[in-house]
């Protein structure tokens, strides 16, 4: 589905998504992952997804309208919330459809709208228009985290927020790093040593 999407970088849609799949999983917020036909259409959730919950197993489901799947309700519901943030490809179908369900149904959404994609910017546009329209509140990857942290004194999460910024949130991240280094003194971030993969004996 990410080759189809037009309405944005599709390289700031992964990180978009890396900001809030490991911002949910630093504040223990319940995450629920899904695909529809994984095996025959759409292809597997994003490696890079799973690979920040790799104990979840994505709910397979037919529907694009997820709401529709009995699976995915019955996990949605054992979370005990009644707020959902929503993130999904393509906006227009698999983000809007299960959004105007769930917002009739008693919950309050706010969609992931840099973590989402479309077709075209029409397509985006038209479907962020209409789930605003029916009651979901539009908000950013960067935005939700913030949200949750509330307080850069909460220690508990505070290296966590900070590594995300610094991989996936670009300038900002930049920005902290330098910060960090140039005007307070501190050490640079230890960055793992990279050892290249070889493929047939030839480095990738």
């Amino acid at each position: 589905m990410v080759f189809g999407v037009a309405s944005a970088d599709r390289q700031s849609i992964i990180d978009a998504n890396l900001v809030f799949a490991k911002a949910a999983r630093a504040f223990g917020v319940p995450t629920v992952l899904s695909g529809v036909e994984s095996s025959s259409f759409s292809g597997a959730l994003l490696p890079q997804l799973q690979a920040v919950f790799p104990d979840h197993t994505p709910i397979e489901r037919s529907s694009m309208n997820a709401w529709d799947d009995a699976d995915f309700q019955r996990a949605i519901l054992a979370t005990g919330r009644r707020n959902l943030v929503l993130a999904g490809l393509w906006t227009e179908t698999c983000v809007a459809l299960p959004t105007v369900q769930a917002l009739h149904d008693g919950f309050n959404v706010f969609v992931v709208e840099d973590a989402c994609g479309d077709v075209s910017e029409l397509a985006h546009r038209n479907a962020m228009q209409r789930v605003v329209q029916a009651g979901a509140k539009p908000v950013t990857a960067l935005s939700v985290m913030l949200e949750w942290q509330r307080d850069w004194a909460i220690r508990e999460t505070y290296d966590a927020v900070v590594d995300i910024v610094k991989t996936h949130c670009g300038a900002y991240g930049v920005g902290l790093e330098y910060a960090t280094t140039m005007v307070h003194g501190g050490a640079t971030t230890p960055w793992p040593p990279y050892t290249p993969r070889l493929v047939a004996g030839v480095p990738t």
